[in-house]
């Protein structure tokens, strides 16, 4: 699942866990009246909403298939396995379940939204999961982002359940690529954090779009779905940071930090938010935490590396993008530009195994096709 952190010029905003509780005023932190009303449709009502067609497919075309099987793996070899639904893995937007469905496409939380609108529409049991791992890293018009991932499990049908159930009974299924879900352990997440944190998700990209109006209004419906979301404070802080409004961004990151004191991303940006205040020695002494916490930035050494790579000098950037795989090796930009840079000290041959590894990393339809027709130029010059 993709969950966010940015900042004005690398500040962070984020959809991960909390360990706090509400403080039961987060409605103090809203300022409606600096915003417009969004262009969108903010409602929560729509997410899991399966549609018609979704519908039409299951009782005309699955339904058939459940009986006499377990219904659960009946179900998920029907949508995903039986040419009913070929879906792709497309990480550019967060849709609804029907809007997933529709496109046939989706990022994580899309394709578990989607999942599971049909899973209950068959009377299945479900229970949504945040994948316990580390976050990768990604970036878009300049935001930083930390994203996460979630899947589903599915259990039984309401009349078979018993009270002994067990997790075990339990079935996992995971949209990310390459995921090996065996290796991991799950956090269970309630249907209003799965909620907000698809607010969260359209708070970001309308963030990373320019569309700050509609970023307040999913960052204000995420809060009003889980007020214990660390990660939505943070955006919030960013969205009032870009309108200019200081005081307002610095009291939604210190409610992001009190929810959950170790929250990196909102350590970074209230070192911004202090600083613009002009409470610097505040603002030094958080800086000296996060700079405890986290030594090196994602995608510094990178962009020094850009900036070498730019003014040609190759081996130089080479190091700095090998630096930068230490911190953000699953971010297809870095290998990409790692590739340019020994393509032009004439490593072919690594060249195109970064060029692999970008398209492998690459999380929508577009940079896959970019990735491999660079490939292919590779390829026709004799490079295996």
């Amino acid at each position: 699942m993709k969950s966010f952190w940015a900042l004005l010029c690398g500040a962070l905003v984020s959809a991960c866990t909390t360990v706090g509780a509400p403080s039961g005023d987060s409605q103090a932190l809203f300022d409606d009246a600096l915003f417009a009303a969004p262009s969108v449709r903010v409602a929560a009502d729509e997410v899991l909403a399966p549609s018609p067609a979704m519908r039409k497919l299951l009782h005309d075309e699955i339904t058939p298939l459940l009986r006499g099987n377990d219904p659960r793996r009946a179900l998920v070899e029907a949508l995903h396995r039986g040419g009913r639904l070929r879906l792709e893995y497309d990480a550019q937007v967060t849709r609804t379940a029907a809007e997933a469905f529709e496109a046939r496409a989706g990022n994580c939380l899309s394709l578990v939204l989607m999942t599971a609108a049909f899973a209950r529409e068959a009377g299945l049991q479900v229970r949504f999961q945040k994948v316990k791992t580390a976050d990768t890293w990604g970036r878009s018009e300049g935001l930083v982002f930390a994203i996460g991932h979630v899947n589903l499990a599915l259990g039984r049908q309401t009349a078979s359940l018993r009270a002994d159930t067990l997790w075990q009974d339990w079935i996992v299924v995971d949209f990310y690529p390459d995921q090996d879900i065996r290796r991991h352990q799950y956090e269970v997440l309630t249907e209003r954090r799965v909620l907000a944190l698809y607010m969260n998700n359209k708070a970001a990209e309308a963030l990373a779009a320019g569309q700050i109006d509609d970023a307040y209004a999913w960052a204000r419906g995420a809060i009003g779905q889980d007020p214990s979301l660390s990660g939505s404070f943070n955006l919030l802080g960013v969205v009032y940071g870009q309108r200019g409004r200081w005081a307002h961004a610095d009291r939604a990151l210190a409610e992001a930090l009190r929810l959950e004191p170790t929250n990196l991303h909102a350590m970074g940006n209230r070192v911004g938010s202090l600083t613009r205040l002009g409470r610097d020695d505040e603002a030094r002494v958080l800086a000296a935490e996060l700079q405890r916490r986290q030594p090196v930035a994602p995608f510094a050494a990178f962009d020094e590396g850009m900036s070498l790579l730019r003014a040609g000098r190759y081996e130089a950037a080479e190091a700095l993008f090998k630096q930068e795989l230490g911190l953000t090796a699953q971010y297809h930009e870095v290998h990409f530009w790692l590739a340019v840079a020994q393509f032009k000290l004439g490593a072919r041959a690594s060249a195109l195994e970064h060029l692999r590894s970008a398209f492998d990393n690459s999380t929508t339809p577009q940079q896959q096709a970019l990735y491999g027709a660079k490939m292919d130029q590779l390829r026709s010059l004799g490079v295996r």
